[in-house]
């Protein structure tokens, strides 16, 4: 297969595209103040501040080499997920752009507050799966050798964050990558590792496989296809190599002509690891 090389050409510094659903507003302006390093984070991740406004940022100079993905373009791929969201609908993907720093350029996103007694995923006794509003993933054994099931949601939200992941190829939607805000909505975040050419999709959101994809969903991946064709692809041409484009269109097409949600495919593994 084609190995996609990095992008090229001048990248936007904010959000671009078309938003039929839930706008997020102007780009925040002004000085980004580091309050905090994100310790659990492979990269380099500190929370900060513009002004009022809480915000994560990702320099482009603490992204890790990986083997599968092109240097330096993490980035890009965050900003990238943003737009495609943003055109498919739902508020998954906190609004997401590009910007000078402390530790020079890098990714900066609105930073969302998470409800600590809500959880979209979780590990639970192999005979204590609940029986209504979970979807049952897989089984297996946890640390200390106890049977155990990986669940998670039954909900609009995570169906829609599903599919989401499978327009974008997520190859990293690990289960911390969810997370559940007030109201009950659910954001997902860290999107680096989206848009490969190859297919990447690893996820914990396997619970829905093989279902037919609703009205709404159809039209929601149809809106992501037609874009590609105006503003929406003009956005992402700075930002993911042509081959990536094109296999993003590819994808929305395979989706609209079986009408359903897939199953694992390839030899790679199903689900990022760790899962959390």
């Amino acid at each position: 297969m084609v190995k996609p090389e990095g992008p090229t050409g001048s990248v936007p510094h904010g959000p671009a595209g078309s938003a039929p659903e839930g706008p997020t507003g102007p780009v925040p302006e002004g000085e980004l103040v580091l309050v905090a390093r994100i310790e659990s984070a492979s990269n380099a991740v500190f929370r900060g501040a513009i002004g009022d406004t809480e915000v994560v940022y990702k320099p482009e100079a603490g992204e890790r080499p990986l083997w599968d993905f092109p240097d330096g373009t993490l980035a890009q791929r965050e900003v990238a997920a943003y737009l495609v969201s943003e055109v498919f609908g739902g508020d998954i993907v906190p609004m997401t752009w590009l910007r000078d720093g402390p530790a020079g350029p890098g990714m900066v996103q609105l930073w969302c507050d998470v409800d600590p007694d809500q959880s979209g995923v979780d590990v639970v006794p192999l005979d204590e799966v609940p029986p209504n509003g979970w979807r049952h993933v897989f089984d297996g054994v946890d640390e200390r050798d106890r049977e155990v099931s990986l669940i998670h949601e039954d909900g609009e939200a995570l169906r829609r964050m599903a599919l989401f992941d499978v327009v974008a190829n997520n190859a990293d939607r690990k289960a911390g990558h969810i997370l559940p805000v007030a109201g009950g909505h659910r954001h997902g975040i860290d999107h680096g590792l989206t848009f490969h050419a190859e297919h990447k999709l690893r996820t914990v959101l396997w619970g829905f496989i093989d279902e037919p994809l609703a009205p709404t969903e159809l039209a929601a991946v149809k809106r992501v296809q037609d874009a590609l064709g105006g503003e929406l692809g003009t956005a992402l041409s700075p930002l993911l190599t042509e081959f990536e484009i094109v296999a993003l269109d590819e994808r929305c097409g395979l989706l609209l002509a079986s009408g359903r949600f897939p199953a694992p495919a390839g030899s790679m593994p199903a689900v990022p690891w760790p899962i959390f």
